[in-house]
């Protein structure tokens, strides 16, 4: 069956017009599918009986669906979707007095291995289409309206896999999310975070994208960011900063620099100074964010101490930062602890 969602509006318009169907159905067809978020063609109710038949005989939606919810105490709402082939990735619906936020997946799994990050220590299975990315949203959007009677306010691509590594299906999963036959979202409220890839940031600023792009740092020098992000090995920090700075030439858009907070190894005054450098260097703002444990790993957070201090030490230098507490962390939905049942040694809470 061929994905009714990958033909394009004029290839819509050529099949139903081979149908004998009036132009106005295409139309009809496109708001089921990108502004009513269908879950299969027979969900097209103004279309004819016959109709919906002959799509059916050829077509389907490949539509994601929510496999399983787990809601947190601080209202985070952590959701599994399966596809239309039977993975899992997750997505987490974060509520605030300010903003409503969906973390949204781009890969099933993750090729870049990053130590402390759950979804590292799985393997990446493929990437998700442009039409599941955006499935994550919609069917988030409306948990949010259903849950708390708002609309998605922001959306960060910080979900399982490396965005830049599914260049084209994200880009693509946003055009839809910001146009007007979509979810018409200002693209300055979406925020794709990657883990450094340069060559592809690069491409970023040349395509002059209109959203945020974030930097998972973790670690201001390159023999600790290796051991860390093994990514670094290949796209170290010098080449990373050309990126950026080559970014912000292009798009004149500030970077966000997130960095976690690791116990003895990338807390210290000496670490924040290293920091501090790259900001210099880059126009930037800092997300300090506090170290959530997994099983696989053995990191530990610094004390409140501690982080007090560096942040002090960062506000002392001019650095624009500020402490991000992680939200969801007792189910399992923080920064990092994202998973997936594909992995077996990955505890679920189904």
């Amino acid at each position: 069956m061929k994905n009714l969602r990958h033909l394009s509006s004029i290839e819509v318009q050529n099949l139903l017009s081979s149908f004998n169907e009036k132009p106005y159905r295409a139309k009809q067809v496109e708001e089921w599918i990108w502004k009513k978020g269908a879950a299969s063609i027979d969900d097209m109710s103004n279309l004819s009986k016959s109709l919906r038949e002959q799509l059916n005989a050829e077509y389907s939606l490949n539509k994601l669906a929510i496999n399983h919810t787990q809601q947190s105490d601080d209202g985070t709402m952590k959701n599994r979707f399966v596809t239309y082939d039977g993975h899992f990735v997750e997505g987490v619906l974060i509520p605030t007095e300010t903003r409503i936020t969906a973390c949204i997946s781009s890969q099933v799994g993750c090729s870049l291995s990053c130590k402390f990050c759950a979804t590292g220590y799985m393997e990446r299975k493929r990437n998700l289409d442009f039409d599941e990315i955006y499935d994550q949203v919609m069917l988030l959007n409306q948990q949010s309206l259903q849950t708390y009677n708002r609309h998605l306010s922001n959306i960060v691509y910080m979900g399982m896999g490396e965005p830049l590594l599914n260049y084209a299906n994200v880009l693509k999963s946003i055009e839809k999310i910001c146009g007007q036959d979509g979810m018409g979202m200002s693209p300055s409220r979406i925020t794709v975070s990657t883990a450094g890839v340069a060559k592809m940031i690069k491409k970023l600023a040349d395509d002059k994208v209109k959203f945020n792009l974030a930097v998972s740092l973790h670690a201001a020098n390159d023999i600790k960011r290796n051991t860390i992000m093994p990514i670094n090995e290949t796209n170290n920090l010098k080449t990373l900063i050309e990126s950026l700075t080559y970014f912000f030439k292009q798009t004149k858009s500030p970077i966000t620099f997130e960095y976690i907070l690791f116990d003895k190894l990338n807390d210290s005054l000496q670490d924040a100074d290293e920091l501090i450098k790259i900001c210099r260097q880059v126009p930037s703002k800092v997300n300090i964010i506090e170290y959530n444990p997994i099983q696989l790993a053995d990191f530990k957070k610094p004390d409140e101490d501690r982080v007090d201090e560096f942040m002090r030490y960062l506000e002392k230098h001019k650095v624009n930062a500020r402490l991000r507490r992680s939200r969801g962390k007792d189910i399992d939905a923080a920064c990092g602890q994202l998973a997936n049942v594909d992995h077996p040694n990955t505890t679920q809470n189904a």
